[in-house]
């Protein structure tokens, strides 16, 4: 049988490692997700589910993955985990970038990294500030991501993390690479060499193919054959890449070759990647492949053979793009309905718990929320409102005016309650009845509030709604250290007998436990 602290490891080593075979793990994310509900841990639980929710997302299952990642996150909300809530809008920024929403990616990254505290693990400390700095890149503020970058250094030299270094050095790389500056990426690439031959560190292929790639944009095609060739060695040996991994690195190999004028190795290389994309269905590196296609055959003086490899690759782009603005429709889409669901869900639970008529809160409402406030607030005084002689008000002006007393009363009721204790809240019960809950309130300092909410209904100017008939109220409160038993129809019930001997003493005053505040008029 697992314990608690062998299955948090496990779970560690998932969350705080670059883990390339998103299948595997998320098999192994499940299988920990079924030991942890076995042992009945749910924060073993969410944990898991997280990491198996963070391998569907790189298996490209975005729709699937917004629809866990809401769920969990309101649990790391509802159980204060701030590790956990960071953790999920990493999540959420990766979504969203995939989907290429930079601003909203932006808006997750800078949440993950707000989250961190001194619980943070050290990966956690460089990993989300080395992604927020991404995040800033693909916004087009590479400006502002290289002064996240350096903090990431700063970090994982404090922290003495090496390996961490070394990947924001290839992040930083890859992301001035991509954002047109050749000069940077070169500088950078040349730090990451020299930082992993102080330590020791064999560079993995991953690594070595974006330094291949920059290599080739500064012109330098001959070190980049070297790396790539050294790039598909590691390959071989090395931990598992990505599924396309394979694919890329042999067509950065044929971009290399082509600059080194070797056309016939940069074909073999090419023809090398293609079959990878048609046995693993990469359709978005295969498009890429005619591309670069299209340009050997130009090399090679082939202008007609170019001219018809690049019609073809326009064409693949435009259907890849196509299909791409399809796939990302359906998973915004799908991220709506979810949201949208969610949302009507909410909108109709509230409409469940407020009085139609009032607005404001109703029985269930109550029935819900104070058993919780009685068990944990041995201070806390409840009080039931009665209209005085609200019969006559229905009977001698009409319905119509009755609810639209009921509609006054109850907001002055709200009003004078926030006033005095706004971490209170009223109910209607039924009828012209009302409950006033009174949180962290001995029922002592309740009974002179209580006095000023009757004030405020009775000095309330009724004349012109009900032609002169008077509107007061009676009120019965009790405190929970009063009761015998600490129970909602216990406490209710006291409550109610103070509103009887209310009633009885002349309408109109608050009564406590002991005797009425006010004497009958």
């Amino acid at each position: 049988m697992d314990t608690v602290e062998e299955l948090s490891i496990a779970l560690l080593a998932i969350e705080d490692r670059m883990m390339w075979d998103a299948p595997a793990t998320y098999r192994t994310a499940t299988e920990l997700e079924r030991r942890a509900a076995a042992l009945g841990d749910e924060t073993l639980v969410v944990r898991a589910r997280l990491c198996r929710t963070n391998m569907r997302l790189r298996m490209g299952e975005l729709a699937g993955a917004n629809r866990e990642i809401l769920e969990i996150h309101e649990w790391a909300v509802a159980h204060d985990d701030r590790m956990l809530q960071a953790r999920t809008h990493l999540v959420w920024a990766n979504i969203h970038r995939l989907l290429g929403d930079a601003a909203k990616s932006l808006e997750h990254s800078l949440s993950s990294v707000e989250l961190l505290d001194e619980t943070a693990t050290p990966h956690m400390q460089v990993w989300h500030v080395t992604k927020l700095a991404d995040a800033l890149g693909f916004a087009a503020s590479m400006s502002d991501a290289r002064v996240r970058y350096a903090q990431a250094e700063q970090i994982a030299r404090d922290l003495n993390e090496p390996w961490l270094h070394m990947q924001v050095f290839n992040n930083h790389a890859y992301l001035e690479h991509i954002t047109g500056n050749p000069e940077r990426a070169g500088d950078v690439v040349r730090r990451l060499l020299a930082h992993a031959d102080e330590h020791g560190f064999e560079v993995d292929a991953a690594i070595l193919d974006t330094v291949a790639s920059i290599q080739i944009t500064n012109g330098r095609y001959a070190e980049a054959e070297r790396t790539m060739q050294l790039c598909l060695a590691r390959h071989e040996t090395g931990e598992r890449d990505d599924a396309d991994a394979l694919a890329e690195y042999f067509l950065t190999l044929a971009k290399a070759q082509r600059g080194l004028g070797a056309t016939d190795q940069a074909q073999g290389s090419l023809d090398a990647s293609r079959a990878e994309c048609v046995q693993r269905g990469l359709h978005e590196v295969l498009v890429r492949v005619k591309r670069e296609q299209a340009e050997l055959h130009a090399a090679r003086g082939e202008f007609a053979a170019a001219f018809a490899m690049h019609k073809d690759f326009f064409e693949a782009h435009e259907q890849l793009r196509s299909q791409q603005q399809e796939a990302q429709a359906r998973t915004r889409q799908a991220m709506f309905e979810t949201a949208e669901a969610r949302g009507e869900a909410e909108r109709f639970r509230e409409q469940a718990r407020r009085d139609p008529l009032t607005g404001l809160r109703n029985r269930r409402y109550v029935d819900e929320e104070l058993p919780g406030l009685i068990a944990s607030d041995a201070q806390l005084t409840v009080a039931i409102v009665d209209l005085d002689h609200f019969k006559r008000i229905n009977d001698q002006l009409s319905h119509d005016v009755g609810d639209r007393v009921l509609v006054q009363a109850a907001k002055i009721l709200d009003a004078e309650l926030t006033e005095l204790c706004p971490d209170g809240f009223v109910a209607r019960l039924g009828g012209e009845e009302f409950l006033l809950v009174l949180p962290h309130t001995p029922v002592d300092v309740a009974a002179a509030r209580l006095e000023q909410v009757r004030l405020g209904v009775g000095s309330y100017p009724w004349e012109e709604t009900t032609e002169g008939l008077p509107v007061t109220v009676s009120i019965g409160a009790a405190g929970v250290f009063e009761a015998v038993q600490r129970t909602q129809p216990h406490l209710l019930s006291l409550a109610d007998r103070n509103l009887y001997a209310a009633k009885r003493a002349g309408r109109d005053r608050v009564v406590t436990g002991s005797a009425p505040l006010r004497d009958a008029a």
